[in-house]
């Protein structure tokens, strides 16, 4: 069967594809792929059988790439295309499992900053004791402070990083600004991590069955150059046990190359000038 795309559709435009992913969705039409479309707004809104009506019924397996969702749309997104007779290529167990980190931790945990997690609902703050309690086995030193999906990293001293974690007072302050910019957008809770520092920015690596299929730049970082050892990360990756997913690394001062994220590849960004032909022919169709 043919490879097929969902892609996000230009909200100014529904009929085509969103300016965003214009260049993939060249790309897979070179390769003789087929695209199709869904409404992202419509899915925010809790409208997910309006959101996919464009999807052809009976287009089989669909890969998404768009813009990211959360666990639960995701599912609604998953149900309103098989009434249609369609299926995600990755089930919703698996893009919750890579999307967000209490999914992915365990698996990762010899590679990655020790991490604890508190879950919330949006705009529910966690007391000083309750978070005292929850990073105890972490010990003090510094940390840093953020959903199960996203950091605020972009306002580093005041939602995002502690120099102690010991000073309960600090830790909670820096976790009610976490929460209040995040808003309604909070993924699941607050997640709380030892701090690492790095002496190289972040690269990205693509995996497809385990196997790296493109490595560049993190894209807040575009261009930095950095090929990371993948040896420690491979092992993990496959025992995930999710299809496509992408991997965040950053060396240490002693050389070790650490896992700072984990995400699903279907709503992982791509740098600028990343080689999307790469990443399109590796993706397998539904057959």
């Amino acid at each position: 069967m043919t490879l097929t795309v969902l892609f996000c559709a230009d909200p100014l435009d529904p009929r085509r594809v969103d300016p965003h992913f214009a260049r993939e969705a060249e790309t897979v039409r070179a390769t003789g792929g087929a695209l199709a479309l869904l409404d992202h707004d419509l899915l925010r809104r809790g409208e997910a059988a309006e959101a996919v009506r464009r999807v052809p019924r009976g287009s089989g397996g669909l890969w998404y790439r768009g813009w990211m969702v959360t666990a639960a749309e995701y599912h609604a997104m998953a149900k309103a295309l098989a009434d249609r007779g369609d299926h995600l290529m990755t089930p919703p167990d698996g893009y919750r499992r890579a999307h967000e980190l209490p999914g992915w931790y365990d698996t990762f945990a010899g590679v990655t900053p020790p991490s604890v997690w508190l879950p919330l609902l949006p705009g529910e703050r966690p007391g000083p004791r309750r978070l005292a309690e929850a990073v105890r086995e972490l010990g003090g030193g510094p940390g840093v402070v953020k959903d199960y999906v996203k950091s605020r990293k972009h306002e580093w001293d005041e939602a995002c990083y502690v120099p102690d974690l010991a000073d309960a007072g600090h830790l909670h302050r820096v976790v009610e600004r976490m929460v209040e910019l995040q808003g309604e957008f909070l993924a699941g809770g607050v997640v709380v991590r030892r701090f690492e520092d790095y002496e190289t920015a972040e690269s990205r690596v693509w995996w497809v069955d385990g196997e790296p299929v493109l490595i560049g730049p993190h894209p807040d970082t575009p261009d930095a150059e950095c090929l990371p050892a993948l040896d420690e990360v491979r092992p993990a990756v496959r025992a995930l046990g999710c299809r496509f997913v992408t991997t965040d690394l950053a060396r240490l001062r002693d050389g070790r190359w650490r896992v700072v994220e984990v995400g699903d590849g279907q709503v992982s960004e791509l740098p600028a000038g990343a080689d999307v032909g790469d990443l399109y022919f590796h993706l397998p169709d539904p057959s």
